[in-house]
């Protein structure tokens, strides 16, 4: 009988086990489940609209400047505009600080001999494993400045959208190639794969080529 009560009294020890040991890998699973789910809500914090909430504003005018205004949270965005800046200089950062290390454009926006923006910056993101004050390295293969007169740093809304529409500040594009670049370019599309660390751009690049496009139907009519 004292045998038995022994055997009896591991096997009630072994169940507690297994029932702790699920519990633990399933307290496991709700919490990579939640973390995972905090870390897909957090790759776009603010979403943009689409084309079809701005329906209401009845005059086409109007609703072509508002799509506009709402296109801009990404053209206007750290993402974008750190690589349109009216100096010589990339910044960096959500504060859009000058680039660290300095850097200048050169000739044609990669750098100059010896300091070239494809010496750090590869053909995509890199992750640092070592401890630095940044977590990674972004990358592409055309990454560089944007020409001086494609500049919009310091700019409003409505100078930003004057200068895009104009084929001799935009890099030679008329609006329907102006839209294609928006909505497909994979450069343009960088902004929302920013590499760790960054903050992606609002919304999805489909639906800044939605707004565009829906911007220029309504007239590329622009901000005030």
């Amino acid at each position: 009988m004292r045998s038995t009560g022994r055997v009896d009294k591991l096997n009630r020890g072994k169940r507690g086990m297994r029932s702790a040991t699920i519990s633990v890998v399933a307290v496991s699973c709700v919490s990579l489940l939640v973390f995972g789910s905090k870390q897909a809500s957090a790759q776009n914090p603010s979403e943009l609209r689409s084309p079809s909430e701005f329906s209401g504003i009845q005059d086409p005018q109007t609703r072509s400047r508002a799509l506009f205004t709402e296109a801009a949270k990404v053209i206007m965005n750290p993402r974008c505009m750190s690589c349109h800046p009216a100096s010589d200089s990339p910044l960096q950062g959500n504060d859009q600080h000058i680039h660290t290390p300095p850097v200048t454009r050169g000739n044609n926006g990669g750098g100059v001999a010896g300091n070239t923006c494809g010496a750090c910056h590869m053909e995509r993101n890199f992750t640092l494993l070592e401890k630095s004050s940044y977590q990674s390295i972004p990358g592409h293969p055309r990454w560089g400045l944007a020409p001086l007169e494609m500049a919009w740093e310091g700019k409003s809304v409505g100078e930003i959208c004057a200068q895009l529409k104009d084929p001799g500040r935009n890099g030679g594009r008329n609006l329907t190639l102006l839209h294609e670049h928006l909505a497909t370019d994979d450069l343009v599309a960088w902004g929302w794969n920013p590499g760790l660390g960054r903050d992606p751009a609002p919304g999805t690049q489909e639906r800044l080529g939605e707004l565009i496009k829906a911007w220029i139907d309504t007239g590329a009519q622009c901000p005030l």
